[in-house]
């Protein structure tokens, strides 16, 4: 056929052919992929553990990983990319520690907002703008801890930088009530109405502040008369106790050593009747015997030994299944400086006995031993000694 002679038009194919040539090709296609070498996929997720390592994927994760998990590759990428001081100027690390800090704010996880507020900080960017809002914003998330002393410590960093940051003054204002300091917040809402005198929260805190300042100085005041009252009445009992020559353990008297020893009578401090000016002792009585002890909390030094024994003795004590422990058998003695016992008069007063030589006070707490007359435990006592 000559060359330049023209072909005829190809014949327009029609529905039915071009379902032939559709299948046609399909068959050709599924013959292929089933001839080709048929290899192990390994570079995919295992079919039982697909779900979990999805949920691994930082393109697919619905958690942020905790400390100790395994990172994924991608993710430690990301991680670089984003935190890298190599990767990122300041600025950008502060925006993004910022970006995180607020992300954690907003769902409430406040001590992870200050972890991440504060490495923004840690950045020094020298950007007062960005430097102050991470200030203000870990502010807050200590104020919803109830921080209120770090939260007005970054207020008071914040307003260095931006002396009218509104908020954080506002913040302010209401930290330092929360911590008693009233006259500071005052001056913070002082501030705040030099710009709106119709705000109305800080027109009620300052109210607030002013009242609790007075209470506070009338708190002080009473506290400073009664703690000078206090200062008295101890110097006062020291005198006393110095003017009867009563001996101390340790030779200077003094309040620490005054304080009762044991913790039944821990309460129970030598005090003054202000009435009669007369000393009022606790005293324990110990039972050797027994290995027990009682206490009296309050023995007035002008009351006689009887009077009280008396009263311990009224009753046998459930501890004496012997019923050896009555009145008219009993010995009481008290040991001296030479570690020898000496023998109790009944009919002394508890004053007699402790200005006696060699009876010295221990523990803040006269002591006496008691025990059944030419018992084995008192002979075993007096030989000892």
């Amino acid at each position: 056929m000559d060359q330049n002679t023209p072909s005829e038009p190809k014949k327009p194919m029609t529905d039915q052919e071009r379902l032939e040539l559709a299948a046609k090709l399909d068959a050709e296609l599924d013959e292929f992929i089933n001839n080709l070498p048929r290899t192990k996929y390994e570079d995919g997720w295992p079919e039982d553990r697909w779900e979990e390592e999805m949920a691994k994927h930082p393109f697919f994760m619905k958690e942020a990983p905790k400390p100790g998990d395994e990172l994924h590759p991608l993710y430690e990428g990301l991680q670089k990319l984003k935190y890298d001081p190599e990767e990122n100027e300041p600025e950008e690390l502060a925006i993004s520690y910022k970006e995180d800090g607020n992300f954690n704010f907003k769902h409430k996880n406040y001590r992870l907002a200050i972890v991440a507020y504060t490495e923004g900080i840690k950045q020094k960017c020298g950007v007062a703008e960005i430097e102050s809002s991470l200030l203000n914003n870990r502010a807050a998330a200590h104020w919803f801890l109830k921080n209120y002393r770090s939260c007005l410590k970054d207020c008071e960093l914040a307003l260095k930088l931006n002396p009218d940051y509104e908020k954080v003054l506002n913040r302010a204002a209401f930290c330092c009530y929360h911590t008693k300091n009233y006259e500071k917040s005052i001056e913070y809402c002082d501030k705040i109405l030099e710009k709106n005198k119709t705000n109305k929260e800080i027109l009620d805190l300052r109210k607030k502040c002013v009242n609790e300042a007075k209470l506070q100085i009338r708190n002080e005041r009473k506290r400073e008369i009664e703690d000078k009252k206090k200062k008295q009445f101890e110097n006062n009992l020291i005198q006393e106790i110095a003017k009867r020559g009563y001996k101390i353990e340790g030779g200077e008297i003094s309040l620490s050593k005054l304080e009762p020893c044991f913790p039944e009578l821990v309460h129970n401090r030598v005090n003054i009747d202000n009435e009669t000016n007369c000393l009022i002792w606790p005293v324990a009585l110990v039972y050797p015997e027994y290995k027990i002890m009682d206490y009296i909390q309050q023995f007035n030094e002008q009351d006689i030994i009887l009077d009280h024994l008396s009263a311990v003795f009224e009753t046998s004590p459930e501890w004496d299944v012997q019923n050896k422990y009555k009145l008219e058998n009993l010995n009481v003695y008290f040991e001296n400086q030479k570690k020898k016992f000496v023998k109790v008069d009944f009919n002394e007063s508890l004053r007699d006995v402790l200005k006696k030589p060699g009876f010295v006070i221990k523990g803040g707490t006269p002591s006496f031993i008691v025990l059944v007359q030419n018992s084995q435990a008192e002979k075993m006592l007096l030989e000892n000694q």
